[in-house]
């Protein structure tokens, strides 16, 4: 019952390294699909991942595609946006053969033509203020992971 995190296109080094930082505390794998908004070599993606970068499982790959290709042995894909209808705790996101969380550009969210093609997957994190736009990458990530986690102890 793995856990999956891909970051498509993501644009900020901070949130990537905090990103990184969550998925090595709860045992996930981060994925980043180029291109990338900065080097992985930044000292920011290092700082912001603090003394833990060094030990998370990142995969980069160089286009959706190519990790699309290798989607289905990873498990269940949920894409995260904010304009969605379907809210991310009404939709079982631990099934057995693993959860695949995919997160848009901090910009621009999830490109549209991988909107269009898995419309029934796409969930949001539920905001009550009309003020907010959205929440901070890395902040979705954390909030996404920690429910995977909730929802897989509920049925332990």
């Amino acid at each position: 019952m793995s856990i999956h995190v891909v970051l498509v296109h993501p644009e900020i080094h901070w949130n990537t390294g905090n990103a990184g930082r969550t998925c090595l505390a709860s045992g996930a794998t981060l994925h980043l699909i180029e291109p990338l908004g900065f080097s992985l070599d930044d000292a920011q993606v290092k700082r912001a991942g603090l003394d833990y970068w060094e030990h998370v499982d990142v995969r980069v790959w160089p286009s959706w595609e190519a990790f699309e290709r290798e989607l289905p042995r990873f498990g269940a894909p949920f894409f995260f946006e904010t304009n969605a209808t379907q809210l991310f705790w009404d939709v079982p996101l631990a099934p057995a053969e693993g959860t695949v969380l995919v997160f848009g550009r901090e910009t621009g969210g999830l490109p549209l033509a991988l909107r269009e093609r898995y419309a029934d997957r796409i969930v949001a994190l539920p905001m009550t203020s009309e003020r907010v736009r959205s929440l901070n990458l890395s902040t979705s990530v954390a909030v996404a992971v920690y429910e995977v986690l909730r929802q897989r102890r509920l049925v332990s």
